[in-house]
């Protein structure tokens, strides 16, 4: 269910600042896109499994607080990174 060392340091490159910049929200927010789909993977095979649905729940969540942040600080920021990440419509 975690992410592996390749896809984060990708991650990392690819929305980070430099290759270390993991604290960025916008690496959190991508690293939080990829564990959802990873998870919601997991539970279309898995129907009842019920702590996994339940950690979605809250790691969809946690990623609409940090939009939310993003969005409020930088709207052109938020809008760039939802278009790359292809959360909306």
């Amino acid at each position: 269910m975690s992410i592996n060392l390749k896809n984060k340091k990708e991650l990392v490159e690819k929305y980070g600042k430099n290759a270390q910049d993991t604290g960025n929200v916008d690496v959190q927010v991508a690293m939080l896109t990829q564990k959802i789909s990873e998870l919601t993977e997991h539970l279309k095979s898995n129907a009842k499994d019920f702590q996994a649905k339940r950690g979605l729940l809250m790691m969809v969540g946690k990623r609409k607080r940090m939009l939310a942040y993003i969005k409020e600080r930088d709207l052109n920021r938020y809008r760039d990174l939802v278009k790359k990440l292809k959360l909306r419509g």
